[in-house]
């Protein structure tokens, strides 16, 4: 999920500041403030509220990753295990679709929120404490029509603890150093995601245990960010009014007028679609198409999970100055898809461990090329630089329906093969090597 402060149309124009998040989860844009009115820090209150946000991007992360890549499919076997595609298809997308503007929507409102703990600081502890005992509360679901019920309560909480703990980047961190701040919460969103498979993988045959930990885990922390770093009172400020209609406009930019703009926009579209067929399968991958038990499974789950933010980190890092110094993004963007594609073809010819681990590798080393230079080519076809936070939101809507999308459409492809994974290998190729090919026609950027 990448989260990205922006404007919502019913203001004075946002600042951005972006933070890194893993593709398996649901996100969106969220509202940021004015520079003029970030606070001035002093050395230490920025340090820790530097560390603050990496242990809660951690924590959140962790949750987000070790939940819905993990627990929730290992629970929907349990508790359905003949129609498990099916199901887990039925409760991710359904908590990806409610949950796709919820940061938007919570950041606008925590925007106008008036109180002696500040904007932001209610909607933290809120969706915090909120989302800890949804997430505890998971372990209890009698049939899938309550696991769904009580997943999409926690996602849309969870989100909104994301979304204002992002925007305090833009709250009180000066101009100068939100790249540094923004670098320290990307470090918890890698560390976390990698660190939640890893957690909930060892626990996998205690299901309630595990829920339990991440629960409470992010229960204290969320207070913990609001105690250790408090917020000024909000009672003074002025409130701007709402307006549902600016809001909803606000996120439409015309593929006639900016055609450069819908390409980028296309591209990401189908590299997601693509990458989190199998990411959100990979469970059922390990267990169903490589023949492991569930302990196995869940294990090795969480090695490759470290596998993939070490090539990623270090991918990210080395080719997005690359393309800095050569100021070319196409040609990145281009190579790192085909790299992708290529990693993708590993456990299709060879259904084993092993080329589960190369194509975690080849992969973890294309997305992060991707990610890196993917980011820098969607600023560079924004249609305004005056309105980059909303732009950069409707781009990360692009990232968001396709999470929605994906879950039934593998278990569609699962249903027509007979339950041959390889389909959705081979769909995820070619829809790779789609989003590839709609970077070409961009005109503005080289």
């Amino acid at each position: 999920m990448t989260t990205t402060p922006e404007s919502d149309g019913l203001g004075a124009p946002e600042s951005v500041a972006s933070v890194p998040a893993p593709p398996v989860l649901v996100g969106a844009p969220t509202p940021a403030t004015p520079p003029t009115m970030a606070q001035s820090l002093s050395p230490t209150r920025r340090r820790t509220l530097m560390g603050s946000l990496l242990v809660g991007n951690l924590m959140l992360f962790a949750t987000y990753a070790g939940v819905i890549a993990i627990l929730l499919p290992q629970q929907v076997a349990d508790l359905t295990p003949a129609n498990k595609i099916g199901n887990f298809a039925i409760v991710t997308a359904i908590s990806s679709i409610v949950t796709i503007f919820v940061q938007p929507i919570v950041g606008a409102l925590s925007d106008r929120t008036r109180s002696r703990l500040g904007r932001r600081s209610p909607w933290i502890v809120f969706g915090g404490i909120g989302g800890g005992l949804c997430v505890i509360a998971l372990q209890f679901s009698p049939g899938i029509f309550a696991l769904t019920v009580i997943c999409v309560l926690a996602q849309v909480l969870l989100n909104a603890w994301q979304g204002p703990m992002s925007s305090i980047i833009a709250d009180r961190i000066e101009v100068s150093g939100r790249a540094t701040t923004s670098a320290f919460a990307g470090v918890g969103t890698s560390v976390g995601a990698a660190a939640g498979v890893i957690l909930a993988g060892q626990l996998l045959m205690h299901l309630g245990l595990a829920y339990l930990i991440f629960g409470l885990g992010v229960i204290v922390v969320s207070v913990l960010f609001v105690v250790i770093n408090p917020d000024r009172s909000s009672k003074g400020l002025e409130r701007t009014p709402f307006n549902w209609v600016a809001f909803a406009k606000s996120f439409w930019v015309s593929p006639r007028k900016h055609p450069d703009y819908a390409w980028a926009f296309g591209g990401r579209f189908f590299m997601i679609l693509g990458y989190q067929a199998i990411a959100a399968y990979q469970l059922y991958i390990l267990e169903d198409y490589i023949h492991l038990t569930p302990v196995q499974a869940g294990s090795t789950a969480g090695m490759l999970s470290v596998v993939s933010m070490l090539c990623m980190i270090v991918s990210t890092l080395v080719f997005g100055r690359i393309s800095d110094k050569t100021g070319r993004r196409k040609m990145f963007v281009f190579v790192a898809t085909i790299v992708i594609a290529a990693g993708v073809l590993a456990p299709v010819l060879s259904p084993t461990v092993g080329a589960m681990f190369v194509y975690t590798a080849i992969v973890g080393v294309g997305y992060g090329a991707y990610m890196a230079v993917d980011l820098a080519l969607m600023i560079d076809v924004l249609p305004s630089q005056g309105d980059v936070g909303k732009d950069l939101g409707v781009l990360n809507i692009a990232a968001n329906v396709p999470q929605a999308l994906t879950p039934p459409i593998a278990a569609l492809l699962l249903g027509l093969f007979a339950g041959n994974y390889v389909a959705i290998f081979v769909y995820a190729i070619v829809a790779i090597v789609l989003s590839s090919l709609l970077v070409f026609p961009i005109k503005s950027v080289r």
